[in-house]
This record gives C-alpha cells, sequence and structure tokens, in this order.
C-alpha cells in the first residue's frame, strides 16, 4: 500500500454526524484550504513514518472536537501540532482561525511524549469526529458502522508502518487492537481522560522506562 492510497481512503470516508478534516471544511474555524493542508500533512506523516523503524502506534478513540477536528493528527490540538510536525521534521501551516485551542487529552498525551525520542504514530480507531446530532462542537462514542470502517483502516496502517507494538490508550483502543494487530504485543493503558490521567501517565512510565 502507498501513503497515497491510505490519506484517500481516510478522506471518502463519510457517515452522519461526523466530520472529516481531511474532506470537510469548518465555516466557523477552518481556513479555506484546511482540508487540503490536512491531506497533506497526513501524507508527509506517513511517509517520514514509512522511512523509520516505528516503534509504536499509539492509539485512542475517536477525533475530538477541540482536537483532531482542528488539526486532523490524532490526540494531538492547536498547542501541539507544531510539536507533532516537528518529531518527524515537518513544518506544520496554521490551520485554523483565532488563538489555539487546547485539548486536556492532548496536552497529558504530549506531556509524555516529551519524554520519548523513539519513532511513535498517532491513531485512533476511528479517524473522524463523531459528534451530536445538530451539535459540530460536541463528542460522542462512534457506532459500530463507523468502528467497522476505522478497523479496515487500522489494519492498512499497521500493514504499511509494520510498528514493534501497539500502544492502546482505553478499553475501544484495545479491542481494536487486538482484533487488527495479529501478533503485534499489544499494551493496554488507561485513557488520560475521567481521572485517568495519574494512571496512564505511570503505565506509559513503565512501558518506556522512564524515570
Amino acid at each position: 500500500m502507498k501513503a497515497e492510497r491510505f490519506v484517500e481512503e481516510v478522506s471518502k470516508l463519510s457517515f452522519d454526524n461526523t466530520f472529516n478534516p481531511y474532506s470537510d471544511r469548518c465555516d466557523v474555524y477552518d481556513y479555506f484550504d484546511a482540508p487540503q493542508k490536512r491531506r497533506a500533512l497526513l501524507l508527509e506523516l506517513l511517509n517520514a513514518a514509512s522511512c523509520v523503524e516505528v516503534d509504536a502506534i499509539w492509539i485512542g478513540r475517536d477525533l475530538g472536537y477541540r482536537g483532531g477536528r482542528r488539526t486532523g493528527l490524532a490526540l494531538t490540538d492547536d498547542i501541539h501540532l507544531s510539536h507533532h510536525g516537528e518529531r518527524w521534521g515537518i513544518k506544520v501551516d496554521k490551520l485554523t482561525k483565532g488563538l489555539a485551542v487546547p485539548e486536556r487529552t492532548a496536552a497529558v498525551i504530549w506531556s509524555v511524549l516529551a519524554s520519548i525520542t523513539s519513532p511513535v504514530f498517532l491513531w485512533n480507531v476511528f479517524p473522524l469526529h463523531p459528534h451530536d446530532a445538530g451539535d459540530p462542537f460536541s463528542n460522542r462514542a462512534h457506532n459500530i458502522k463507523e468502528r467497522m470502517a476505522g478497523e479496515d483502516l487500522l489494519g492498512l496502517l499497521i500493514e504499511f508502518l509494520k510498528p514493534r507494538r501497539i500502544i492502546a490508550i482505553g478499553n475501544d483502543a484495545e479491542k481494536a487492537a487486538r482484533k487488527i494487530g495479529g501478533s503485534l504485543d499489544v499494551i493496554k493503558v488507561r485513557h488520560p481522560s475521567y481521572g485517568g490521567q495519574s494512571d496512564f501517565i505511570g503505565q506509559m512510565r513503565v512501558a518506556y522506562k522512564l524515570s
């Protein structure tokens, strides 16, 4: 599989009450060319990651309205968008209007990534932003149909990047990783939201042998 095909497949995904950052433009916050730039950024990240031995794919659940809806990158908000690009030697343009919006989950994720130098690729079980009907700036869990589409893409991503292991962040991520990951080592850690921050950080310190 080529990276271009993967980006094309993600961009084609469409479900009710979801926002696809690679093909949809937010009339409130996005610059006019934001979808194109998010596609280009994902392509650059995939190509960069394919040139190294990826230690792990960290898998979350789905994009949030304060994070991946805006950046197009899993577990990454506006605050850490440039950090994400820098890890792969990529310069990232601003994608949204106004002040940078922080996301709590992204802040915790990137506080740990700051201590890790090995190549880590961030992804989600469902790579779009699912929201409540009539409220695009809300978060909901993806449904069964959406998860199945996401699992198909996760399988393609694992085949393409050939990571050494998978870090599954939360129950939904673990289920998908164990279903799709084959013989890959899957390490489950607690999701940092809803009081799980300390557990997440502690489990990641163990997984990466951090002091």
